[in-house]
């Protein structure tokens, strides 16, 4: 017999409900302050379901507001049941919209719960020959189970969903599923206030039901029974026990139909699903989008609107060919395969080239059909380490397998033919993340000049907020396109293989759709920026900052061994010394870095929080033991030392055992990553290693950046330092008179704002008195309320709404800048940079307060900070031509935060210094003066 097809049931409030709680200990909050955790679950559930299940048919059912026939039959039913939480409530809508946007269907019906509307649809789907099957764990479902319905209990990730037959009931319960409601209307349901009857349980009701048969026959039969609370319940409950078995039976009867073609999976609405998960902040679900539509790559055999041409370049014609049209293209798209995703190790592989839309080239770097004698190279083995052609990262002896003396030539060939076309800055070229081909490029000795564009910078100043800009996801959210996955080349995992093992053929249309994607979505951003008025801010800013960048990672920066060798002996002992400490105050031996360990002995063994005005706070597996959490005990001896512990052992393990193993074999370098597309507000950030981390301020810290130094012992280090540059922004934005004053003399700000807010000479400013100030001075930029200044001053929080108070009535223009700024933003949906960088905040309109109050000081933060990362960047801008004019052999390497530092040939660094200085202070024009400070020395800690 033909399998029968398969309609699958959801049961979306109980999915809703259950995810919400699965995380009530350590709910899902996103960087707006909303709880997502009901959404979250939702979602990858039914990815799950879908990924796993393929359903012929599915359905989400959804309770209706309106009260259904129970209540009219019984007024108290559900009465006892607590009012939804109010961040679940916030929830609903959006729950409904990703349904929608995943092309399920949404069924409710007035009157009925869900249960009746999956009931009725599952006994008719049933008869109709179908197989339904109930995705829930609810208990009242299994009433329904027979040969052709079934629950689907869906399970934690990596767990078994449970599937419950009519076997897996009996076994649950004790009887058949038709028996089902009998027990239930005996023992009643306290979460919806069904009373059953007293004294009455689930094990007594099973035992009456398999005695006697029904509800009805223990009724009848109730005198019979020898228990005799139980038998007085049965007596004096009868019509107790039929109410609350009609209450409990699911109906089938709801005015629903089952239309197959009703509950078909639409085709999902793929740019809106990627924009939800973008918005609620769940990366790991984009990447699951794949598994929710047809959406199909064009060199897979999707029909295109217009026919798809991918070349290979695969004879001396062909390239020659490919060289003119490059040299005579207006624009065209670079973009390289490589062995690794970590530019300064990758080798090429091969090059796609796109300068009109579904057209792409293929270059194979080894393999197109370039003869030796064209490229006037003999072939020969390397017999030496320096002997190694071109660019290598390893040893003579391990020679790559895929490559040969001969197509190494004739990569040295294809790259020789091309560097006219790559370095001539007259052709303008991009890509998506150019930066990384860029970069591999440059370890083969050719500097790609003319970059033009970049899709992915593109795509960020279009929507900083989005978390990823990768071509994949760009390609499915703006083309609804889904591109051949990387894995489908090289795999995954402990079975991945390099791309230089894959064959030409595989290779060709991967790397020729993503340039012609790329191109695609240019042609597709470029007018869009054009219209929001970001075309100058692109072309004037981040796109001259990519080949900035580039040069930037390619140099790298040196670090001293040696000293973070001995910096790890030293930290090591510390950590030893202060764990020692630890286990004495506690009076016992126990692993510090075990969460529960630690929670017994602080929370259960010494009791700590008695009578010392902290918050005990619990989580999932017992007591939270973050940073954060701890910082309630400060003051207590032991939590003092654990804090410091942690710190010490997190500095030496992020950073002094790190960077070691991070330094490049060929270059003896760190080359970090600067990434131009991470932070909303514009701000560069750093990864393997990230930079921006560590401790500036603090005495480890220094001793950290002591471990960065110039790449030899002729050359110096130039640190050149913002000073206070959010607050003289901020000074900018208002136009306080106070402020302003303060910055043109050249003041402490900090002394004089306390002096201004307590009312007392400058001179008679305690160390206090300032401390206070520079809190709140620098916690305006970051929304700070009473209670966090409360936190971080050790004031009393009444102290700290009085402080504020003060200082608003001392500058008022602050005030008012907070007050329009927030205004701005719920009238247009946005704030701006002094340059014109846009950041949405549609959370601003949120009803819950928590997002709403997360969006507003993102709101007042974003023109302070962003307009930082503006100013820095336009120095950066202003100083590359510059230096590369007068002081060629001086570096910029390195940017964190506010500071740019560079490796410079000692004899120029007092020039190099001064040229510094004033591009970073003449960067951008503002009311108050700009000052850097500017430092010479032989490491990074100055």
């Amino acid at each position: 017999m033909p399998e029968r097809p398969r309609l699958f049931l959801i049961d979306g409030h109980a999915l809703a409900y259950r995810s919400y709680f699965a995380f009530i200990r350590s709910p899902l909050i996103n960087s707006k302050g909303q709880n997502t955790s009901a959404i979250y679950g939702f979602a990858s559930a039914v990815l799950r379901l879908i990924e796993r299940e393929s359903p012929d048919r599915i359905a989400v059912v959804f309770d209706s507001p309106e009260p259904t026939f129970r209540h009219e039959r019984f007024a108290d039913y559900k009465a006892t049941r607590e009012k939804m939480p109010d961040d679940m409530r916030d929830q609903l809508p959006l729950i409904d919209e990703v349904a929608a946007a995943l092309g399920l269907p949404i069924l409710r019906c007035p009157g009925y719960e869900a249960d009746d509307v999956i009931g009725t649809i599952a006994r008719r789907a049933e008869h109709a020959g179908w197989d339904a099957l109930i995705v829930s764990g609810d208990k009242d479902f299994t009433q329904l189970v027979s040969d052709h319905v079934k629950l689907l209990d869906l399970k934690k990730k990596g767990g078994e969903d449970e599937l419950i037959d009519r076997a897996a009931v009996e076994a649950r319960f004790g009887v058949p599923p038709e028996k089902v409601i009998d027990v239930l209307g005996l023992m009643g349901d306290a979460s919806d206030n069904v009373p059953g009857v007293q004294g009455v349980g689930e094990k007594t009701a099973v035992e009456l039901v398999r005695t006697f048969g029904s509800l009805e026959a223990a009724l009848e039969h109730a005198a019979e029974v020898k228990n005799k609370r139980v038998r007085e319940g049965l007596l004096a409950g009868r019509d107790q026990a039929l109410l609350s078995r009609e209450l409990v039976t699911i109906r089938t009867d709801a005015p629903v139909g089952f239309d197959p073609q009703q509950f078909g999976r639409h085709t999902p609405d793929a740019p809106r699903l990627i924009q939800l998960f973008e918005q609620l902040e769940f990366p790991s679900l984009i990447e699951k989008v794949r598994f929710t539509g047809p959406a199909r790559s064009e060199a897979e055999g999707a029909a295109p609107a217009d026919k798809v041409v991918y070349h290979t370049v695969s004879d001396e014609g062909a390239f020659g060919a490919l060289l003119a049209r490059l040299r005579a293209a207006e624009e065209f798209v670079l973009d390289t395969e490589t062995t690794s995703s970590e530019p300064t190790c990758a080798e090429i592989v091969g090059l796609s080239f796109a300068f009109r839309e579904r057209e792409a080239f293929y270059v194979p770097a080894y393999d197109c059909g370039l003869r030796i004698a064209d490229c006037g190279l003999e072939a020969r083995r390397p017999q030496s380490d320096s002997d190694l052609p071109l660019f290598s990262g390893g040893a003579a002896s391990s020679y790559p397998q895929h490559r040969t003396p001969n197509t190494e030539h004739r990569l040295r060939a294809v790259l020789d033919r091309l560097r006219p076309i790559l370095e001539d800055p007259r052709i303008r070229k991009g890509g998506q993340n150019i930066k990384y081909d860029a970069v591999v490029l440059a370890n083969y000795g050719i500097e790609v000049r003319g970059i033009g564009f970049d899709t992915m910078v593109e795509s960020y100043l279009l929507d900083p907020a989005q978390r990823q800009h990768n071509l994949d996801l760009l390609a499915l959210k703006h083309l609804n396109f889904q591109k051949i996955p990387t894995s489908a080349l090289i795999g995954k995992g402990k079975t991945q293989i390099s791309m230089a093992d894959v064959p030409v053929a595989e290779v060709a249309p991967y790397a020729c759709e993503d340039a012609d994607v790329t191109l695609r979505l240019h042609r597709l951003f470029e007018p869009k920026l054009e219209e929001l008025g970001l075309k100058r801010l692109y072309e004037e800013v981040e796109v001259p900052l990519v080949s900035i960048l580039a040069r930037m990672e390619s140099i790298g920066v040196r670090v001293n061994l040696g000293l973070l060798a001995a910096l790890s002996a030293e930290f090591a002992a510390k950590i030893d010394a202060l764990g020692a400490e630890i286990h004495k105050l506690a009076g016992e031996e126990f692993n510090i870095n075990s969460t529960q360990q630690l929670g017994a002995i602080l929370f259960e063994k010494l009791q700590i929080q008695k009578g010392r005005g902290g918050r005990v706070r619990k989580t999932k597996t017992g007591f939270a033991t973050s940073v954060d959490a701890l910082e309630d005990f400060a003051e207590e001896p032991i939590v003092k030392l654990i804090l410091e512990y942690r710190g010490l052992a997190k500095l030496k393990g992020t950073y002094v055992d790190a960077f070691p193993e991070l330094v490049n074999p060929r270059t003896g370098k760190i080359h970090t990553s600067f990434n131009q597309t991470v932070t909303a507000t514009g701000r560069l950030s750093s990864s393997e290693p990230n930079l921006q981390n560590i401790p500036i301020r603090t005495e480890l810290g220094k001793k950290i950046r002591e471990a960065f130094v110039p790449s030899d012992p002729s050359r110096v280090l130039v640190c050149a330092d913002y000073s206070q540059i959010e607050l003289r922004i901020l000074a900018h934005y208002t136009g306080d008179p106070n402020l302003i004053a303060a910055f043109g003399r050249g003041e402490d700000i900090h002394r004089r704002t306390a002096s201004e807010v307590f009312e007392v000479p400058i001179e008679a400013v305690t160390p206090e008195m300032r401390a206070r100030s520079k809190a709140i001075n620098f916690g305006i930029i970051y929304g700070m309320g009473p209670q966090r200044l409360a936190h971080d001053t050790g004031i009393s929080l009444e102290d700290a709404q009085e402080f504020i108070a003060r200082y608003f009535r001392r500058y008022p223009l602050i005030k008012k800048f907070t007050e329009d700024t927030i205004a701005a933003a719920e009238r247009d949906g946005f704030v701006t940079t002094l340059l014109g960088r846009r950041r949405p905040i549609p959370e601003i309109s949120s009803d819950n307060q928590g997002t709403r109050s997360a969006a507003e000081r993102a709101a007042v933060n974003t023109p302070i900070q962003g307009s930082a990362a503006d100013l820095i960047k336009v120095a950066m801008v202003r100083l590359d031509p510059r230096l590369r004019a007068s002081h060629p052999d001086a570096w910029m390497i390195l940017q964190v935060h506010d500071e740019l530092v560079f490796d410079v040939p000692a004899g120029e660094a007092e020039a190099v210094a001064r040229a510094v200085r004033e591009e970073m202070e003449g960067a951008m024009e503002l009311k108050v003066p700009v000052k850097v400070d500017v430092a010479i020395g032989t490491t990074w800690a100055k």
